[in-house]
């Protein structure tokens, strides 16, 4: 860390000078992490028709933190994963083996693990209110070591994406064909659930779980818009989410607005541009 922040008191900020305000430093090391994460994770969200997944994930994560409460844990964090990453692979097994479409079985997961969120965190009388920091979540109490773990999951998912992208993006155009092939369609599936999963969870206190989903969603979308190839769609999602990140985070901190709401709008305001030179372009 200590290179970090001699690195980043070469910028042209108040904030940045040498032994000051390293919680700022903390945000923006975080928000070069997670962005790349987003940006990857939103193409297969926009070509999977899972927009709303991420959202019933955060449902899912805030269950997972009323149940470590319940059973008296200070750190919640990893109760949250977990019940995370079962809700997803029990969605993707229902998904698998049900007709249904998917935003029907998103529907169905998400209001259930909201309501036995709320249950739990409000069973025997207990205040909701201490759980209000999810809905909107503060980038600036990020910890180094929460970081370090979501630099980890970045490595691992871009050896996901490496290993197994072409199966997954078959198995969501066309999952028939990729069983035909012999690709394991629920596997490739259970994998990108759960990365989603592991994703959204950690990262939720920080940026907020009213708009989390906006951010697996309006990179992928905008990118979508815009590219011509496959390489240009993931390039696009991963810039557009980098830019809008650092954007958001400097804003929220010169207006004092909350980082992931300030990330959102520059992402919803880049996703609009993105549609006027998609129109120009044909």
């Amino acid at each position: 860390m200590n290179l970090w922040y001699s690195l980043v008191g070469l910028l042209p900020f108040e904030w940045a000078a040498p032994g000051t305000m390293y919680f700022m430093k903390n945000a923006l090391l975080a928000i070069l992490v997670i962005s790349p994460l987003f940006g990857l994770l939103s193409t297969l969200v926009v070509q999977n028709n899972m927009a709303f997944f991420s959202d019933a994930l955060g449902h899912s994560a805030f269950t997972g933190m009323a149940i470590g409460a319940l059973v008296g844990l200070m750190d919640q964090t990893w109760t949250a994963v977990a019940f995370a990453l079962i809700f997803a692979l029990l969605f993707t097994y229902v998904r698998h083996r049900s007709k249904m479409s998917s935003d029907t079985i998103i529907g169905v997961f998400s209001s259930a693990a909201m309501a036995l969120g709320i249950f739990l965190s409000t069973l025997g009388g207990q205040s909701f209110s201490k759980f209000n920091v999810l809905l909107i979540g503060d980038i600036l109490s990020v910890q180094p070591g929460k970081i370090g773990l979501l630099f980890l999951i970045l490595l691992l998912i871009l050896a996901l994406w490496l290993y197994a992208y072409n199966g997954l993006m078959l198995s969501s155009i066309h999952p028939a064909l990729a069983g035909s092939r012999g690709i394991r369609t629920f596997l490739q599936q259970a994998l990108f659930t759960a990365a989603i999963a592991v994703v959204v969870t950690l990262s939720m206190t920080w940026v907020g779980l009213l708009v989390i989903n906006s951010l697996l969603v309006l990179p992928g979308a905008l990118s979508r818009n815009l590219a011509k190839n496959t390489a240009q769609y993931h390039l696009l999602a991963v810039l557009s989410a980098i830019l809008c990140g650092i954007a958001g985070l400097l804003t929220s901190y010169y207006l004092g607005t909350s980082a992931g709401a300030t990330i959102t709008l520059y992402l919803a305001l880049l996703f609009f541009l993105s549609l006027i030179f998609a129109r120009r372009g044909r």
